[in-house]
């Protein structure tokens, strides 16, 4: 069975551009469709102290299950040397599963829709740019009803390249 998933990508720490194309690359050999927002430069959340990333939302399909997505997303990040030393500090890369169908899952080691989608400027932005309409059972609203939902300050922090 083939799996409606949007992930958000993101790095600001080496060619952060570079380091988002290539990793965005290498998810075309687990999935039959891949779909990528623009690129937008973005202001850093929660710890300030850093420079702004580089962001965007990807669209796949696939048969990976949530569990088997996740660990392939963790191998691609440790490929760009990710480390998890400061939360919500730089990265080389920040792969993250926002939805996978319609499923909703809490636990510790993943949680689906992202617990923290519906703040993130970053994310609902170009998830926007993909699918506008997109219903999140969640929150009983659509994307743009949940971005509509943002300031104006976290949405001007959000420039697209």
């Amino acid at each position: 069975m083939m799996h409606n998933v949007y992930i958000s990508i993101g790095s600001n720490l080496g060619d952060s551009l570079t380091t988002i194309k290539s990793a965005i690359s290498q998810l075309k050999s687990f999935c039959s469709e891949v779909k990528v927002s623009s690129f937008y430069r973005t202001k850093p959340v929660l710890y300030l102290d850093q420079a702004d990333f580089i962001n965007a939302m990807i669209y796949i399909q696939t048969k990976l299950e949530p569990y088997e997505l996740l660990a392939k997303l963790q191998e691609i990040e440790l490929l760009y040397k990710r480390q998890r030393i400061i939360r919500y500090g730089p990265r080389t890369l920040d792969l993250d599963i926002i939805l996978f169908d319609d499923l909703i899952i809490t636990e510790d080691k993943l949680c689906i829709p992202h617990a923290r989608m519906h703040e993130r400027a970053f994310v609902l932005v170009p998830l926007c740019e993909l699918n506008a309409n997109l219903y999140i059972s969640k929150y009983q609203k659509n994307v743009t009803e949940l971005k509509n939902m943002l300031s104006y300050n976290e949405l001007a922090g959000v420039i697209k390249l």
